[in-house]
């Protein structure tokens, strides 16, 4: 049986993940990357997202695709980097967003860890990168764990709020029933999608919160 550092409620949900043959084979990969070469986020911080939000206290979820791969970025949130680091262009156009949605003013960090610790699980579907090479671990067996994390939440919990931002996280709603919770969809908040329109004025934050309110659920503090 093994034994992966994380969060005993996440632990106790997904162990049967850590004993399949893919989870061996992705760990030794993982391992192997590692000790060949710098790779991110710092071993330590892999599985971030989960330690920091448990599996009772989730309320929204935002996929990303997988870690910033330059140094002291990454510390195993997704689009959240490191304090004294600079906002990379996509979390530059959340934290617009935000600011132009609910009037709140841009914060001077970019650690979301304010965030998991309210309940929002920053789920990268691959968790890990090698430097300077992005999805140089996409192949490595990341998003079937992953993919199994999404589906026990949505298999398990209600009135959850899924933020998909760009193509690749809205491939992922097929899993969510969306009766039972709220999928918000638009463009990725990179520059690149954004500024062809669709990620300005979507108002996901305030739709987010309404959304939990209705559901008795406390808000975020974006």
């Amino acid at each position: 049986m093994m034994n992966v550092q994380i969060e005993e409620s996440w632990k106790a949900r997904l162990q049967t993940e850590f004993d399949k043959p893919y989870f061996e084979t992705l760990t030794a990969a993982v391992r192997q990357e590692y000790a060949g070469g710098t790779c991110y986020p710092p071993g330590r911080l892999i599985f971030n997202a989960f330690n920091l939000c448990p599996f009772d206290r989730v309320k929204v979820v935002i996929i990303g695709q997988d870690p910033y791969h330059e140094p002291g970025q990454a510390h195993g949130l997704s689009f959240s980097v490191n304090d004294g680091v600079p906002f990379p262009p996509s979390l530059q156009n959340i934290f617009k967003e935000i600011h132009d949605d609910l009037g709140t003013p841009i914060p001077t960090s970019g650690n979301l860890t304010r965030w998991a610790e309210q309940g929002v699980l920053l789920l990268n579907a691959t968790l890990t990168v090698r430097a300077h090479q992005a999805n140089s671990h996409s192949q490595l067996g990341w998003q079937t764990f992953t993919d199994a994390a999404i589906r026990t939440l949505a298999t398990e919990r209600d009135h959850l709020v899924y933020l998909l931002w760009g193509g690749f996280a809205r491939g992922k709603s097929y899993m969510i029933d969306k009766s039972k919770n709220l999928v918000l969809e638009s463009v990725h908040p990179s520059p690149l999608s954004a500024n062809r329109g669709g990620w300005f004025g979507n108002h996901q934050f305030s739709r987010c919160n309404e959304y939990l309110q209705q559901n008795g659920i406390e808000p975020i503090q974006w």
